[in-house]
């Protein structure tokens, strides 16, 4: 088994599904050139402790309370470019893969992955490789030979955003009101304030006008 240069991969499991993550504890831990430093059941526990225990992998389930996985994986890598984060869980949508990429995951798994699956991810990701299961390898290539598809912002602008936030900043920064947006996606009124909010908290903008400069720069409200 492959191990750092200083001894075992030291690894960090972060999932709020108790059983799951003591299984995948005790089966990695059972693993010669493994070892355990922890276990969270937040992103924000996972943060911490990997400031605490500097693990060499964190395997990291997305959707957790307090901070979620990808939030955690941004801060953790921030501050740590050297730990490795394989993200494992069960969402296989595109814009949560390309998420994870761009807040410094190296590895993405789904939750049906085997042992060997998961044990050559951790230690892949301990050498430096970037490790993508089979089916999430795939569709990365795919997604990146597709063309876009007209008026379709790329899960790659703000990753942080869901499919219909990006489709309301599109039209924000085309200019649009709250009323045409509402009209142009069949949205109500309401839905599309609660999707601007939204917009507004995740990209950390003050107000409209802000949130028009970050999308116009990235080269949304072109359609």
């Amino acid at each position: 088994m492959d191990t750092t240069d200083e001894g075992p991969v030291r690894v960090l499991l972060a999932d709020d599904h108790p059983v799951y993550r003591e299984g995948l504890a005790a089966l990695l831990a059972s693993v010669p050139g493994i070892e355990v430093v922890g276990t969270a059941a937040d992103g924000a526990r996972a943060v911490a402790m990997a400031a605490d225990t500097a693990p060499d992998v964190v395997v990291m389930d997305v959707r957790m309370p307090d901070l979620d996985g990808i939030a955690a994986t941004r801060e953790i890598t921030t501050a740590a470019p050297s730990t490795g984060v394989v993200v494992l869980t069960m969402s296989e949508e595109d814009e949560t893969v390309f998420a994870a990429m761009r807040a410094g995951a190296r590895g993405y798994l789904l939750k049906g992955a085997n042992q060997a699956e998961i044990v050559r991810a951790v230690t892949g990701v301990a050498r430096g490789d970037v490790v993508f299961g089979p089916a999430m390898a795939r569709r990365i290539v795919d997604f990146l030979a597709a063309p876009p598809e007209p008026g379709t912002a790329s899960p790659t602008v703000f990753p942080e955003l869901t499919a219909r936030e990006r489709e309301v900043l599109d039209l924000l920064a085309a200019g649009r009101s709250n009323d045409r947006i509402a009209a142009a996606l069949f949205l109500s009124p309401k839905t599309v304030r609660n999707n601007v909010s939204n917009i507004f908290a995740k990209l950390q903008v003050a107000d409209r006008a802000e949130a028009i400069v970050r999308a116009r720069d990235a080269g949304l409200g072109r359609s």
